[in-house]
């Protein structure tokens, strides 16, 4: 008999043990909430809301805004024409002190309610005399937050409403369900220290040209207590990195972009890991691979070959510089390859290359080619809109994504190679991986962008196992299945990388523990999530830029920074 779906898990052999998320907010947060009709706050489905910011003046509640912005997009308005600014948002925030808010903009409120808005007024006191809410004096029922105003009270109030702070003064209470901003503590780590070891990690990387920038981000206990950026974009020294760059992520895409869609089709029994491809694969069906199932494609033990040099095999014509009609799939800036070259060459290779015995791990990109290939027929939908549609934009993911000089300016998005002899240019916000450019940028094992934000949330979902932001996304079942180790012949999960029990290999870090798991990037990045630490360390660079160096893992910086982290939380302990 088969085991059931999640029957691996439950035999026991590679499970570990259930970890929740613990949140353990240390700021004191002194926001009153009253009146959270149909239980609005923490906002929920940020995909659903267009949120609109209304403020007096946006200099003095800039601390306000841009903590709003780091949870959702926003719009930011002032108060003239309120009423016609605010039309076509669903989601209306108004802060002010109560000389801001008059009888005119209470009523403007109040008409925003009548027009099905949902309303939240931000209202900041100067002293103890004026610390009582309005709607208590007006009987109002308008949802209203009341605090301090400082920038640790806009701070509070912003986090408060989007639940990166809980709120705790006053009758009515809410819980923390996202990421913590701001000045935090956590297990009473030795921050100052920490963060010299790492910026000296990171300046000598920098210095010994191992990358020319990077951004580090440390979050424990659901509170973000490092991030921050180093170097440059480039080693012309012409745009300095930001904590908020895009970063292509290489394999790391493979457990925040595919990986996710195999979860989310595994627990809806719409596809089965213990079929075949050619269950699921017409073209699979009359191959060598037809009987090789999808668990063995998730744990690299399909027999697949470890990587097939496509860019190799282009001929005179298949790529131009300057589109035309039969060339219109964009590589890079003047580099456009023929129509459905993927479709027509690309997959039916693969499809056609030989194949081992199965059940010896051999790392392959060819098997998120694959799941890519599964997920997308059962779906009906592009893999870059499913994860947009089902996991970003809800989550608040805001700058996940592929192919990102659609949505943003080049100069946010940090380069990677000056590639000198496929696409003869400097890659700049187009996929570095030569077979996923070929397919459009678009790929199951490669192409996906991300800021370190962007990844620190999809990694507290893992640690939650499921849950970000008062929403469900899986079962917790199916986060232990994936995250946990699923191979006897290698330290896999399926689609996840994990802690390697060999002591010889101290990986990722001589200090990790059984529960680490995660992912490292060709291009210099990785993230790796420790539930016993309730721990998510994120590292981006573009280490192959200019060229193609193996200096950062020379230099074993990832794994140095991770030690510093570990070594901070063991002296903690003591």
């Amino acid at each position: 008999m088969k085991k059931g779906l999640f029957g691996v898990l439950f035999a026991g052999l590679f499970c570990i043990s259930p970890l929740f998320a613990q949140y353990k907010s240390t700021i004191k947060n002194e926001t009153i909430l009253f009146n959270n009709r149909d239980q609005l706050l923490p906002l929920k489905n940020l995909d659903r809301l267009r949120i609109a910011v209304v403020v007096p003046n946006a200099a003095k509640y800039s601390v306000f805004t841009e903590q709003l912005a780091r949870y959702a997009d926003t719009k930011v308005f002032d108060f003239s024409k309120f009423d016609e600014n605010i039309k076509y948002y669903n989601t209306i925030i108004v802060a002010g002190k109560e000389d801001d808010l008059d009888a005119d903009c209470l009523a403007q409120l109040k008409q925003a309610v009548l027009n099905n808005k949902k309303v939240i007024l931000c209202h900041f006191f100067e002293n103890e005399k004026s610390k009582k809410g309005l709607t208590e004096r007006m009987s109002s029922d308008l949802i209203e937050l009341l605090a301090p105003f400082s920038e640790t009270g806009q701070r509070h109030v912003a986090m408060s409403v989007f639940g990166g702070v809980p709120i705790t003064a006053g009758d009515v209470k809410t819980t923390q369900t996202r990421l913590q901003y701001g000045s935090a503590s956590s297990a009473h780590l030795n921050l100052g220290k920490l963060t010299k070891k790492i910026d000296a990690i990171a300046q000598e990387a920098i210095d010994k040209q191992a990358t020319p920038g990077a951004v580090v981000m440390i979050v424990k206990d659901g509170q973000v207590l490092l991030e921050k950026s180093y170097g440059f974009h480039t080693y012309s020294k012409d745009i300095p990195t930001k904590t908020n760059d895009i970063f292509d992520l290489a394999s790391v895409s493979k457990i925040a972009g595919t990986t996710p869609v195999i979860m989310r089709l595994t627990e809806r029994n719409v596809i089965n890991l213990d079929s075949t491809m050619g269950h699921y694969l017409w073209q699979a069906k009359y191959t060598n691979k037809k009987d090789i199932k999808l668990r063995s494609v998730m744990l690299h033990e399909a027999g697949f070959t470890p990587f097939i040099p496509f860019y190799k095999y282009l001929k005179a014509g298949d790529v131009v510089s300057v589109p035309d009609a039969n060339h219109q799939v964009k590589m890079a800036d003047n580099s456009y390859i023929l129509n459905n070259y993927y479709r027509d060459f690309m997959w039916p290779e693969m499809l056609k290359s030989p194949v081992k015995p199965t059940g010896n791990y051999v790392y392959s990109d060819i098997s998120m080619y694959v799941m890519k290939e599964v997920a997308e027929h059962q779906t009906a939908e592009p893999l870059q809109d499913y994860v947009q549609e089902n996991f970003y934009r809800p989550l608040g993911m805001k700058r996940a994504g592929y192919l990102p000089r659609i949505r943003f300016a080049k100069d946010e998005i940090v380069p990677t190679e000056q590639d000198t002899s496929f696409r003869k240019t400097l890659l700049e916000g187009y996929v570095h991986d030569q077979g996923a450019a070929m397919a459009g940028g678009i790929a199951g094992h490669a192409g996906l962008f991300a800021t370190a934000n962007d990844l620190a949330i999809y990694g507290q979902l893992l640690l939650n196992r499921g849950e970000y932001g008062g929403e469900r996304y899986f079962k917790t079942e199916t986060v232990d299945l994936f995250t946990s180790r699923q191979s006897t012949s290698s330290r896999r999960g399926l689609g996840f990388d994990r802690w390697d029990p060999n002591p010889k290999n101290e990986y990722p870090s001589k200090f990790a523990n059984s529960s680490v798991f995660g992912h490292t990037g060709y291009t210099g990045t990785c993230i790796w999530i420790d539930p016993q630490n309730q721990l998510i360390y994120i590292f981006l660079s573009n280490r192959v830029h200019p060229q193609v160096s193996t200096k950062l893992l020379d230099l074993d910086i990832r794994s140095r920074i991770q030690d510093a982290i570990y070594e901070s939380i063991n002296e903690s302990q003591r």
